[in-house]
């Protein structure tokens, strides 16, 4: 018997407001891909569902599973817990799923550690302006809360020469388009297919060609940070 091909695991993070969680969800509509569920103690809100949104739990049962080095990463996010379980996401990739996990930053690198080969993807807004229009669109943050979250934003930024690609979510559907694109390609390494461009279809020629397009080099994430920095400037 062959031994099943390993999925492959996907990281998508970005500031509150980039859009990552409405790509994710458009992700698993259209590619063969799982959302993995985090954990968090903080309150649902509405239409949240319990294992769908997030699995809710209390601080003391957080704190249990941390004990049991049940977690590939946590972090306290303005005084409420959020965590990525180990063994669900385990038992998807080596049933051969490729998985995404809709964490931070600090979350991110944590998980590099532990699987190197992770593919690290970074949603951004296309403005300070944008962010923040976005962010107060919502009607549930305070003030203080959202100069917060884009202070916050302005620190995520900085690291997006830690990640493999960097996608600008100006127009939604373009957004997506370029995220299927990614993992599209990044799953066709590995297989043979992926060394034959010549035999492949259209259809996988254009998402490499595109996703390669996105790919972060140093140089281009510096010049990002130093554009978004400017634009900040401005705004405040």
């Amino acid at each position: 018997m062959e031994d099943v091909i390993k999925g492959k695991l996907f990281v998508i993070s970005g500031p509150s407001g980039a859009g990552k969680g409405t790509i994710c969800a458009k992700l698993v509509e259209l590619a063969q891909v799982v959302l993995s569920v985090s954990m968090t103690t903080r309150a649902p809100r509405e239409h949240e569902q319990e294992g769908v949104s997030y699995y809710f739990v209390n601080k003391e049962r957080f704190k249990e599973i941390i004990s049991e080095d049940g977690f590939f990463e946590y972090a306290e996010v303005y005084g409420e817990y959020y965590g990525t379980l180990k063994k669900p996401v385990l038992d998807m990739l080596d049933k051969g799923c490729d998985v995404i996990l809709e964490i931070d930053v600090n979350g991110a690198m944590q998980i590099r550690e532990i699987v190197p080969d992770v593919v690290l993807v970074f949603i951004m807004p296309p403005s300070p302006e944008e962010l923040r229009r976005r962010i107060e669109g919502r009607g549930t943050e305070t003030p203080e809360r959202i100069q917060k979250r884009l202070e916050r934003s302005e620190s995520e930024i900085t690291q997006i020469s830690k990640y493999d690609y960097c996608v600008v979510n100006d127009i939604l559907d373009t957004a997506v388009d370029d995220a299927l694109a990614i993992i599209r390609s990044e799953s066709q390494s590995g297989s043979e297919s992926r060394a034959s461009f010549v035999s492949m279809g259209s259809c996988v020629k254009d998402s490499l060609s595109r996703a390669a397009r996105l790919k972060l080099e140093k140089a281009d994430a510096d010049k990002i940070i130093e554009q978004y920095q400017k634009s900040s400037m401005k705004l405040n």
